[in-house]
């Protein structure tokens, strides 16, 4: 099993009990994303006296995030802050801060973070393992009796018990507590000589929120959430089914981790908890209302869109070849621009699947636009010269080539230009897009260009899944 679970931060919205929170400012001076740190071990005395708590979390849009302008939102900015009030009221030592380090590399590396020193709590809904005891300890459970679920689109086919699961795809995380609970499934189907659940991995920058938002777009079929979680980001995506009933693991509990001999630290963590687990919700709605805000992904997979890719398949796979580029990306692209409608004109003139500006289809010199050859051989070419422009000899993937063109054409070249430089500044990988130049991009420019770039790739994963059904299903 892995040694960091997945984030279920969305349990707590109904569990938790906290007031506003106002005494801490929005400003950098809470933020630390720099991958060389300070390395200092110590218990909760000597963070007293050096007057900071270092708090280590993954990004997400429920946990941690900043929106526009480097605000702070997220259930642990909330906690933390509200644990850095309490510490100011309690201790003689006023002015002592929380700071919040986000760690850009995978989850596995919370714990190793934590136990080389470089922070001190780690903020991330760990679930209370007997593997993970042995290596950190935890404060008294933020919420116990989690159960995982299945979650379906509202109009899926009906999943009445874990059985019938057997031959069926389940997208999840590879490397969450939900993919090893299905593999133990998995094993339980086999001893029954029922066909084993078809388990696909999602990228590993996927968070639960990313797949659930995928399952409400009929974008993939199944999907398994911890319960809480699934309730909460069904206020987001009506369209998701969860299975209460149908759980593949039952009875865990998450907490706050810390290193091991910190007592002083653990008091005040089971003070804090035990003060503020049992209660209503505490004050998500801006939450609520910035996520609502997002133009999430849309089913790009129903059988009215399913038709117009398959359409489209082959002039994408030829100008994809011909530019060197995956077609699935740009069909991807394609999607988000037009909903791969032809006949889309915005309001400002762009024109065709790719929605190319007529005076870009001169430039580009690929013939009219208003023929679907020539609007797809246009986008694919103007794709191809961003990255030879300003990405073809970056230490980048092809992946991240691609992702940094998206970017660029939704934001403009030069200002993801300033994004990377400021990346590379703050400690954050300057040739990564996801969780990396796209945090500083959500703090400097808001959410549209990370939601863009984030779409495109939902739906090229979609199309990849769709491209690896059986003919017959397609």
């Amino acid at each position: 099993m892995s040694i960091i679970r997945n984030i279920s931060c969305g349990l707590l919205f109904g569990l938790l009990h906290l007031s506003p929170l106002n005494a801490a400012s929005p400003g950098s001076e809470h933020i630390t994303i720099q991958s060389e740190r300070i390395v200092w071990k110590g218990d909760l005395d000597g963070m007293i006296k050096r007057r900071i708590v270092r708090v280590l979390l993954p990004y997400n849009k429920t946990l941690y995030f900043l929106d526009k302008d480097g605000q702070q939102r997220g259930l642990m900015y909330d906690m933390m802050t509200a644990f850095e009030q309490d510490l100011n009221q309690k201790t003689a030592v006023k002015h002592l801060k929380v700071q919040f380090i986000f760690v850009p590399t995978p989850r596995d590396q919370l714990i190793p973070e934590l136990l080389a020193g470089r922070g001190d709590i780690i903020a991330a809904d760990l679930t209370i393992t007997p593997e993970r005891q042995k290596l950190i300890d935890f404060s008294t459970p933020l919420a116990s009796g989690i159960k995982e679920v299945i979650v379906t689109a509202a109009n899926a086919a009906n999943i009445n018990s874990l059985e019938d699961l057997s031959g069926k795809t389940v997208f999840v995380n590879p490397s969450t507590s939900y993919a090893e609970n299905l593999k133990l499934l998995n094993a339980s189907l086999l001893k029954q000589k029922k066909p084993p659940i078809i388990i696909k991995n999602a990228p590993g920058t996927f968070e639960t929120e990313d797949i659930l938002e995928m399952v409400n777009a009929n974008l993939v079929p199944i999907t398994v959430s911890d319960l809480y979680l699934a309730r909460f980001w069904k206020g987001i995506f009506p369209n998701l089914h969860i299975h209460e009933n149908i759980s593949i693991h039952q009875e865990g509990s998450v907490a706050f981790g810390f290193r091991k001999h910190s007592p002083e630290l653990k008091k005040a963590l089971d003070a804090f908890t035990a003060k503020n687990k049992i209660g209503t919700s505490f004050g998500n709605q801006k939450l609520q209302s910035y996520l609502k805000s997002v133009k999430w992904v849309k089913n790009a997979t129903n059988p009215a869109d399913l038709k117009k890719f398959h359409t489209l398949a082959n002039t994408f796979q030829k100008y994809g070849d011909q530019y060197r580029i995956d077609w699935l990306l740009m069909t991807a692209q394609g999607y988000q621009e037009s909903r791969l409608d032809q006949n889309k004109k915005s309001k400002v003139g762009a024109i065709g699947v790719m929605q190319i500006m007529p005076a870009t289809g001169k430039e580009l010199k690929v013939g009219d636009i208003n023929s679907v050859d020539n609007n797809i051989n246009g986008g694919v070419k103007y794709i191809r010269y961003l990255i030879d422009q300003y990405y073809n000899k970056e230490p980048m993937t092809d992946l991240n080539k691609v992702l940094f063109a998206f970017a660029a054409y939704n934001a403009g070249p030069t200002r993801i230009q300033q994004l990377r430089i400021e990346a590379g500044k703050r400690g954050l990988n300057p040739n990564i897009w996801f969780d990396n130049v796209e945090r500083i991009a959500a703090e400097r420019i808001g959410s549209e260009t990370v939601q863009y770039v984030s779409n495109i790739y939902k739906y090229s994963v979609a199309y990849k899944l769709v491209m690896e059904l059986p003919e017959k299903q397609k």
